[in-house]
C-alpha cells in the first residue's frame, strides 16, 4: 500500500477521529449499572441513552455532511470533532437522568457526522487499489475506540486518583481529550483532492442526485440497518450481560472486552484486505457467516475464557464485515454528495436499528429471558438477513472517485 506522507496522515486522522468518537460512545456501555444506581432507576431506563444517541446520528450525518460538501472535508471534520468532544464531556455534570439523556441525544448528532466526513476525506485522497486495506483500517477505529474504553475502564474505574475515587462522571470528562486532535488535522492533513478539483465544476443538488439514485439509496439504508443491528446488537449490552448475568467484576469485564475488540481489529483489517482480492460483497458474506458458529460460546459460555473466545470470534465476524463498509459505501454513492450520502445512509440505517439496545435490555429482564438468550437470537437472525441482502449489492471495487462522477 504505497501512500504518500500526506495520504498516510489523512488516513491516521480519519482513523483517530472514528476511534475517539467510538471511545466516547462506548464509555457508556460500561457504566449503565452505576448510572442507574445513582439516579435510582432501572438499567433499561439508562440504556435509553444508547437509543437516543444512535437515533440522532442521522441528523448529524446529514448536517455535517452537507457542510462538508459545500465547505470542504477538512474544516468540517475539525468542527465535528470539537463538537462531540465537548458535548460528550458535558454529560459528567448531569444533575438527573433527563439532563443526561438530552445530552446523550445531542452527542448523537455530533457523533453522527464523523464517519461520513472521515471516510470521504480518506477515500477521496488515496489510490483505488488501497481502498480495501484503508477501509479495514478506518473501520477498525470503532473497535479500537471500544478497546480503549475497556482498557481505561479496567485501569482506573473505582481507583483513587489524587484522593478522588474515579466514578462514571470522571469517565465522561475524558471525552474532552479528542478535541486535541484538531491541532494535528489543522497542521498536517490536506483537503481532499477530489473536493478541491470539484470546486471547478458545477455539481447537482442533493435532492436531484438522490432522486436519480433513489434505488441504491433505499437499498443502502436497509443494508446499513442490518449492519448496525449486527454491531450494536453484539456490542452495546455485552458488558452488562457479563456484569448482570455472570456477576463478573470490573477487571474481568474489561479483559473480556479487550479480547473481543482485538478480534474486531483483526477481522476488520483482514476482511478489508481480502475485499481487494475477492470483492466487497464476497468478503462481507464470508465474514457474516462466521458469526453463526460463534454464537454458542459467545452467548452461552460458562467461564470467562469460553466467553472471551466466543467474543473474539464474534467480533472477527462483525467487524470483519464492517471493515469493508467504508470502501463499499463510498464506491456506491455519487461523488457530488459523497460527504453527505454515505454517512447519511449509514446513520439512517442506524436510526432504524437504534431501539435495539433498549429492546434487548427490556426483554432480557423479563421473566423467563436473559441477556445471553436474547442477544443470541438477535444476532442469529441478523447475520442470516445480512448475508441474504448483501448478495443483491452492486460490486464497484476500484471505481475512480471524483466529486462529479
Amino acid at each position: 500500500m504505497n501512500l504518500t506522507t500526506e495520504q498516510k496522515k489523512t488516513v491516521i486522522a480519519a482513523f483517530l477521529g472514528w476511534t475517539l468518537d467510538a471511545f466516547d460512545f462506548f464509555l457508556l456501555t460500561f457504566l449503565l449499572i452505576d448510572i442507574a444506581k445513582e439516579f435510582q432507576v432501572g438499567v433499561p431506563d439508562v440504556a435509553y441513552a444508547l437509543f437516543l444517541t444512535l437515533a440522532m446520528r442521522w441528523v448529524g450525518a446529514f448536517f455535517f455532511g452537507r457542510l462538508a460538501d459545500h465547505f470542504g472535508r477538512k474544516p468540517i471534520l475539525m468542527l465535528n470533532i470539537v463538537s462531540y468532544s465537548v458535548i460528550g464531556a458535558l454529560a459528567a455534570f448531569s444533575p438527573n437522568l433527563t439532563t443526561f439523556l438530552i445530552l446523550r441525544a445531542v452527542f448523537g448528532i455530533a457523533m453522527g457526522g464523523e464517519w461520513g466526513l472521515g471516510s470521504a476525506l480518506a477515500m477521496e485522497s488515496i489510490p483505488p487499489r488501497a481502498r480495501g486495506v484503508v477501509s479495514g483500517i478506518l473501520q477498525c477505529g470503532y473497535p479500537a475506540g471500544y478497546l480503549l474504553a475497556a482498557v481505561v475502564y479496567g485501569l482506573i474505574y473505582g481507583k483513587q486518583i489524587a484522593g478522588y475515587t474515579v466514578d462514571w462522571r470522571f469517565m465522561f470528562l475524558l471525552s474532552i481529550i479528542p478535541a486535541l486532535m484538531v491541532l494535528f488535522i489543522r497542521s498536517h492533513v490536506p483537503e481532499s483532492p477530489a473536493f478541491t478539483e470539484g470546486r471547478k465544476h458545477p455539481k447537482p443538488g442533493i435532492v436531484k442526485t438522490i432522486g436519480a439514485n433513489w434505488g441504491i439509496t433505499l437499498y443502502a439504508v436497509v443494508l446499513m440497518m442490518l449492519f448496525n443491528l449486527f454491531s450494536h446488537g453484539s456490542q452495546d449490552l455485552y458488558p452488562t450481560f457479563l456484569q448482570k448475568q455472570h456477576g463478573f467484576d470490573h477487571a474481568t469485564v474489561s479483559w473480556i472486552s479487550i479480547v473481543a475488540n482485538i478480534g474486531a481489529i483483526v477481522g476488520g483489517l483482514f476482511f478489508g484486505f481480502l475485499s481487494e482480492r475477492i470483492g466487497r460483497v464476497n468478503a462481507i458474506t464470508i465474514a457474516s457467516l462466521i458469526a453463526l458458529p460463534a454464537i454458542p460460546l459467545w452467548s452461552f459460555g460458562s467461564t470467562p475464557v469460553m466467553l472471551a473466545i466466543g467474543a473474539f470470534v464474534m467480533q472477527i465476524s462483525v467487524q470483519g464485515a464492517w471493515g469493508v463498509v467504508p470502501a463499499h459505501l463510498n464506491e456506491l454513492v455519487p461523488g457530488a454528495v459523497r460527504a453527505t450520502l454515505p454517512g447519511f445512509v449509514y446513520q439512517a440505517g442506524n436510526f432504524l436499528a437504534s431501539y435495539n439496545g433498549r429492546f434487548q435490555s427490556w426483554l432480557a429482564e423479563q421473566p423467563g429471558y436473559n441477556y445471553g438468550y436474547v442477544q443470541a437470537v438477535v444476532i442469529g437472525i441478523v447475520a442470516v438477513a445480512l448475508i441474504a441482502v448483501i448478495r443483491f449489492s452492486p460490486e464497484r471495487r476500484g471505481q475512480v472517485m471524483t466529486v462529479t462522477d
